[in-house]
């Protein structure tokens, strides 16, 4: 579709309704993860049409398109894909199970030729002796200069701990080749840039730790350890073009920094590479297909999300922002000579679109936009500000107002994200942006237990659901209350995830600022979560995250106090979430109801903890929509 037809069904949809349509926001994205092929003649992108999610690749030269895979997210859901070689896409794909009261996912890695001649195969089937992985799609390294081959983690001896497995993804037949027997507590590890296996990961007890293979004896040995939750931890990011440097995230000064290590020293000194004094540096290391070395690294807080180390592509980077001002511009990926590239710009006010960029024409195309519906729109964007708690501790928060401006006792939406460590960013917000379009001051707090304030600040959410990370959010809308145009007695608290259990916590403690609550996929009981996570191998850090005893989670859990809530609350949650079980809420519900609470409950069919299917995720935009219409409604002109 071109962006001139485009603009005219946005022009309909305006013309005909007071407001944008739930679709313009709730719809899945049109267009994502656009890559294109190592020499440049193709991409492939993920794509959805009338609630079907696909895998397609076009030609460039010929325009021609061709869908290769496609899902409707219930049987199995899409999720990461890339170029293998000029002629194969490797895909995951992700399916929901469960035995007995346990629901997990697995993963499967497939193949699928680009030209569309031939269905889509797995690449990899264990063999009549072999344990079944639950996970089939981890692939450690993708051998640019072994197109034919792919090397793999995969549970075939010890349910627990993976062997490394050199695959060959273009035979009939699995042909696979041992490079790595597994190891105890080993879970997982990571290649050079020469495509060596060098260093093995994984947690014993509460210890986080790393083996390194030594260049010079061949001899694997221990080398860094730490206390999950109990010390900051060392993330490894990835090796330079140096064999023996390696790149950490790890504490500077109370902030986690970027390292690089030297290896092939007894002591592996550090050498600070680059930092932020008042922020985590969190994101991915930004590499060269060319040169095969580190050139930078995302972070969220800098401008336009990254920094480059290397002055060339500093210099390129800054001529595309020149070229498309006040916008993040990422170069999703490059073809093998770096001659053509896939530029993806957006800005917290605009979805997003991505372009073909070709360095020698020096031009830029249009390929396709994420939210076409929302093409050409006034959205509200994001502002970061800063609010005291009641002990004195500053809090960011982002705050997006009404499209349509601010006005007299506006009523308002606290959204306190899930994690609870994790954080948001600046940026387009479908979600929030929805509510923004119906009138709606949204405030998004990253309360004390978010990442990116360091660690520190995380670890404060360790042990203290229910504490003071629920009294930030108060605290939030006292001064949204004080500071903006909104109407005090007209505030909502509206949460997904550990941001559903605080919403259904805010019911509980909060009644005197909130005059509602709605959860999605919200935690209702600490001890169920915990009971929930037995059978996993992230029990203990499941355990040692919510803290306390039984008796003190009990205390801190919603459902134990749903006597006391005398505010409107709504529970939404899927059927298939495999991250906070269903019972959560339908235990909640059943509870309230007992209690003759008003509550309301909507139970979405087949759906995920992440709103995968898009008749769910229109559904609770819809449903939410219509709760803090009926509690908490905008007054019209």
């Amino acid at each position: 579709m071109s962006r001139l037809a485009i603009v005219l069904i946005i022009f309909t949809l305006t013309a005909n309704a007071e407001k944008l349509p739930v679709e313009a926001f709730g719809s899945l994205p049109a267009v994502s993860g656009v890559k294109i092929s190592p020499n440049g003649k193709n991409i492939a992108y993920k794509g959805i049409v009338d609630g079907y999610v696909f895998i397609a690749s076009v030609d460039l030269a010929t325009n021609d398109k061709k869908y290769l895979v496609y899902t409707d997210n219930k049987k199995f859901k899409l999720g990461w894909f890339r170029w293998a070689n000029d002629d194969t896409i490797l895909l995951s794909a992700h399916y929901p199970n469960e035995r007995g009261a346990f629901k997990y996912g697995e993963s499967r890695l497939l193949k699928v030729l680009a030209n569309g001649s031939k269905p889509a195969k797995p690449v990899f089937k264990p063999r009549k002796n072999d344990l079944v992985p639950q996970f089939q799609s981890r692939v450690i390294d993708f051998l640019p200069d072994d197109p034919d081959h792919i090397l793999m983690a995969l549970n075939l001896e010890n349910w627990e701990f993976p062997s490394v497995y050199k695959i060959n993804i273009t035979s009939k037949k699995t042909k696979r080749e041992l490079i790595k027997r597994w190891h105890p507590y080993t879970e997982g590890w990571i290649t050079d840039r020469q495509n060596r296996l060098r260093m093995g990961y994984g947690v014993k007890e509460d210890r986080g730790f790393y083996r390194l293979l030594d260049l010079k004896t061949n001899q694997w040995r221990r080398i860094w350890d730490y206390e999950i939750l109990g010390e900051p931890s060392i993330v490894l990011l990835g090796f330079a073009r140096d064999p023996n440097t390696l790149y950490i995230r790890a504490d500077h000064n109370g902030r986690y920094a970027i390292f690089k290590v030297d290896l092939s020293k007894p002591n592996l000194p550090r050498e600070l590479v680059f930092s932020d004094p008042d922020y985590d540096v969190l994101g991915r290391l930004i590499y060269s297909q060319k040169t095969n070395d580190v050139i930078g690294v995302y972070h969220g807080e800098a401008d336009g999300a990254k920094v480059f180390f290397d002055k060339n592509y500093n210099n390129f980077q800054r001529s595309l922002d020149k070229a498309i001002p006040n916008a993040y511009n990422q170069i999703v990926n490059f073809s093998e000579d770096e001659s053509k590239y896939i530029l993806f710009t957006s800005n917290s006010k605009e979805p997003g679109a991505y372009y073909l960029g070709d360095k020698e024409k020096k031009s830029l195309s249009f390929l396709l936009d994420q939210y076409p519906l929302l093409y050409s729109q006034k959205l509200s964007g994001k502002k970061k500000i800063v609010y005291q708690a009641r002990d004195k501790i500053d809090i960011e928060a982002y705050l997006t107002l009404p499209h349509g401006g601010i006005k007299a006792n506006n009523p308002a939406i606290i959204v306190p994200h899930g994690g609870p460590m994790a954080r948001d960013y600046d940026g387009f917000d479908w979600f929030v942006e929805f509510f923004a379009s119906r009138g709606y001051v949204v405030l998004q707090p990253n309360f004390r237990g978010s990442t990116g304030y360091g660690f520190e600040f995380a670890l404060e959410s360790v042990g203290d659901w229910g504490g003071a990370m629920q009294d930030d959010l108060a605290d939030a809308a006292n001064w949204l209350a004080s500071n903006y145009s909104v109407d005090k007695s007209a505030q909502c608290i509206v949460g997904g995830s550990y941001g559903g259990y605080a919403a259904m916590m805010a019911a509980v403690k909060q009644q005197d600022v909130f005059s509602c609550a709605a959860s999605f996929a919200g935690v209702s009981d600490l001890n169920l979560l915990l009971t929930k996570a037995l059978k996993f191998t992230n029990y203990d850090l499941v355990e040692k995250n919510i803290g306390g005893s039984s008796t003190k989670r009990k205390q801190r859990s919603p459902i134990t106090h749903v006597k006391s809530i005398e505010i409107p609350l709504m529970l939404i949650h899927g059927d298939k979430d495999l991250v906070v079980h269903v019972d959560h809420s339908r235990k909640m519900y059943k509870a309230m109801k007992k209690y003759k609470k008003n509550v309301e409950y909507i139970e979405l069919e087949n759906g995920s903890h992440y709103m995968s299917i898009e008749a769910n995720r229109l559904k609770v935009l819809t449903s939410f929509e219509r709760f803090l219409n009926t509690h908490i409604p905008v007054v019209k002109d």
